[in-house]
């Protein structure tokens, strides 16, 4: 497909500042295109780590950059700090929040995703998602709140409620979180309290399907088990939630039904595409998966409209291997990469083939020295996993100061085992 813009001309317009819009952008540094990156935040923030400030291991400015900053030596790019509300793609407009509109030659779009209840919203007020900053300062909020309130809480009943941590999802995030939490109760936390020790904390992970990291081999996905029961996790596979409520949830296993009380529930059981992805869909005709996922060309253009791309979490790109590709950073940033390329080609008049996701393995972490590592030529757990993992983030975050700041707390924290980043800030809003 070819987009048929005139080279001097081209006007290309990139909506979200995560992984596969800045990237993008990055990319097309030196190409004679005037680009525009719109983003309703003004940094880019590298969500691999926000489990991190969500349990206070990082504060929030070590994981975002700010935009303005990060792009200051490109030229040709200017970075509006808007919202899109709307598509006109016969005329080659987007519409922002203020009123204003703006024309493009080529849009693409890297809008990301959310966290998804599956048709049960009314369940985020108690069980929070972590998506954004203020997603992982509300979690930060609640698990410190907890022990805080158990501290003064003489009712060993109720008092067990506050420190009962239920984490709902056994993907990356919810083994994430899980191990922090557990790091926190075990190590963190040691000694800091009166009113009760670490072995009277529960931290409960559950997972609907039959094993915690499903995608992984089986092999890693039984050591990552291990490796959370010997922290003091208490796994829940085969396991869906029914109800949530204040300080319940309620679980089904089989036929058998299960109430846990507790004040702390976290969300990390599944995600869907911002809401841009269906606006899309409305104006253009394009589909969506189940997800909100657009469903994209081999080129990552959406049928009809090869002007259009759509990159990262909110694209559903099946032609590969006849599933969609995760939604996780590498694959958006190879996407963005393509996707400059592509236009770089075509305003040549010059045509590339379709795109190929090179998949160089998944890790997760799940504690101190622990973690999981799959590099499909050889798998690896424990220390070396952990210490690959590490220096794996500390390469991909985006600016120096954050490498060194990163790398230089999580070296304090490894010898102290404190958790600097864990002050509770009241009062909280999460930007809806």
């Amino acid at each position: 497909m070819n987009c048929n813009v005139d080279k001097k001309e081209a006007k290309v317009v990139i909506v979200g500042g995560g992984f596969g819009g800045l990237y993008t952008a990055k990319a097309l540094k030196q190409s004679s295109v005037q680009v525009t990156l719109i983003d309703k935040r003004n940094f880019h923030l590298f969500q691999p780590l926000l489990y991190q400030v969500a349990t206070g291991g990082l504060s929030p400015s070590d994981i975002a950059s700010p935009l303005r900053l990060i792009l200051r030596q490109h030229k040709n790019v200017q970075v509006l700090l808007n919202s899109v509300v709307d598509l006109k793609p016969k005329d080659k407009q987007i519409i922002l929040d203020d009123d204003k509109s703006i024309s493009y030659d080529i849009l693409i779009l890297a809008t990301g995703s959310t966290h998804h209840y599956f048709g049960n919203d009314q369940w985020e007020n108690h069980a929070p998602g972590l998506s954004t900053v203020e997603d992982a300062l509300e979690i930060r909020n609640r698990v410190f709140g907890a022990f805080e309130a158990a501290e003064k809480e003489n009712d060993p009943i109720k008092r067990q409620a506050w420190l009962t941590f239920v984490i709902v999802g056994g993907g990356p995030t919810g083994v994430e979180l899980a191990g922090a939490v557990a790091e926190i109760v075990n190590s963190s936390m040691k000694g800091n309290f009166n009113n009760f020790t670490p072995k009277d904390a529960k931290i409960i992970l559950i997972e609907g399907l039959e094993r915690v990291l499903p995608p992984y081999p089986t092999e890693l996905s039984s050591k990552a088990e291990q490796e959370l029961c010997n922290l003091g996790v208490t796994i829940h596979t085969q396991s869906m939630v029914t109800s949530i409520s204040e300080n319940n949830i309620v679980l089904r296993k089989g036929e058998k039904y299960e109430q846990i009380t507790s004040h702390t529930i976290l969300w990390a059981a599944g995600v869907k595409a911002s809401s841009i992805g269906k606006k899309l869909a409305e104006k253009t005709g394009a589909q969506i998966d189940r997800a909100g996922r657009v469903i994209v060309e081999p080129d990552l253009s959406i049928i009809g409209f090869p002007d259009i791309f759509v990159i990262g979490d909110l694209s559903s790109f099946s032609h590969q291997n006849n599933k969609p590709l995760p939604g996780i950073a590498p694959v958006a940033m190879q996407q963005a990469k393509y996707v400059a390329k592509l236009i770089q080609k075509q305003l040549k008049g010059e045509s590339l083939p379709s795109f190929v996701y090179k998949d160089y393995g998944s890790m997760a972490v799940i504690g101190k020295n622990k973690a999981v590592a799959d590099f499909k030529f050889i798998k690896l757990s424990g220390f070396l996993a952990w210490f690959i993992w590490i220096w794996v983030h500390i390469y991909y975050l985006i600016e120096f100061d954050n490498k060194l700041v990163v790398l230089i707390q999580w070296i304090w924290n490894y010898f102290t085992q404190g958790r600097g980043s864990s002050v509770i800030i009241e009062n909280n809003k999460k930007d809806k």
